[in-house]
């Protein structure tokens, strides 16, 4: 049986590290702050993966960026996920050079889907996450790309299919209303939607405790949780998150 998965999330705007809070940026501080609070090499054994996302809004610097993910993962030994401003195969590939294991798309799965071809042809399907950003809205969930700016004219359950359709290696699930909340994950949405594709489904938005995180796993089809709240597990949390996982019942590899 395939394990599960605990990602830790870093969300990066124009060289500073922020919390997200219904994609709401709000400065926390830069790569060396990140490094003296986290110490990755360290809890790097807490996590099962690494996200890093630019989320920059004006025009992402991409060299710069991946200079920043270059140094994040050295000494980490777990698999890295980064993305952000991709809008051609050259961007993937810098990723990739950069020391990243995945990269991650966005919006180019509705505006470019060609982009996710033919990174899947060069790289491999696994090497491939798709971003779905969704937000409730009169009581559907509706896609938004472009950061959360902009609304796609497809509901949710084809938007993926269309990116099982494309080939994509994995789903990040991420709710735009329960981003940064620490209230919880979208469990009602996620039941719903978690098993409508046959590929790891990875949930994102809300978790801000342990309890969450195991409530994530819970759900039929999911393979793996992401928080991104940088406070809420400073210091020790994320190991006794996962120790708590763990206890109860979580299909998590155990690290010694």
């Amino acid at each position: 049986m395939l394990r599960d998965r605990l990602i830790f999330g870093l969300i990066y705007n124009n060289g500073i590290f922020m919390q997200s809070r219904n994609f709401r940026l709000q400065r926390v501080g830069d790569i060396n702050w990140l490094e003296k609070n986290y110490k990755f090499q360290k809890i790097s054994f807490s996590l099962d993966e690494l996200l890093v996302v630019d989320a920059t809004r004006d025009t992402k610097d991409i060299e710069k960026f991946a200079a920043v993910v270059s140094r994040l993962v050295e000494d980490v030994f777990i698999p890295v996920t980064a993305g952000g401003g991709i809008r051609k195969i050259e961007d993937a590939e810098l990723f990739f050079k950069s020391g990243a294991d995945k990269v991650i798309l966005n919006s180019p799965l509705f505006d470019n889907p060609d982009l996710a071809l033919e990174i899947i042809n060069r790289y491999g399907a696994q090497s491939l996450v798709a971003s779905v950003d969704y937000k409730i809205i009169d009581g559907e969930p509706i896609v938004h790309i472009h950061d959360g700016r902009t609304a796609i004219p497809v509901c949710l359950e084809n938007y993926l299919l269309h990116l099982e359709n494309l080939g994509v290696g994995e789903i990040l699930f991420n709710s735009i209303d329960k981003d940064g909340t620490g209230f919880g994950y979208d469990i009602d949405n996620i039941e719903k939607y978690a098993k409508s594709v046959n590929m790891p489904f990875i949930v994102m938005g809300g978790a801000g405790n342990e309890r969450h995180l195991s409530s994530g796993l819970a759900v039929d089809g999911v393979s793996a949780v992401t928080t991104a709240n940088l406070f809420n597990f400073i210091g020790n949390g994320l190991p006794n998150a996962r120790s708590y996982m763990l206890e109860h019942g979580a299909n998590l590899a155990h690290w010694e």
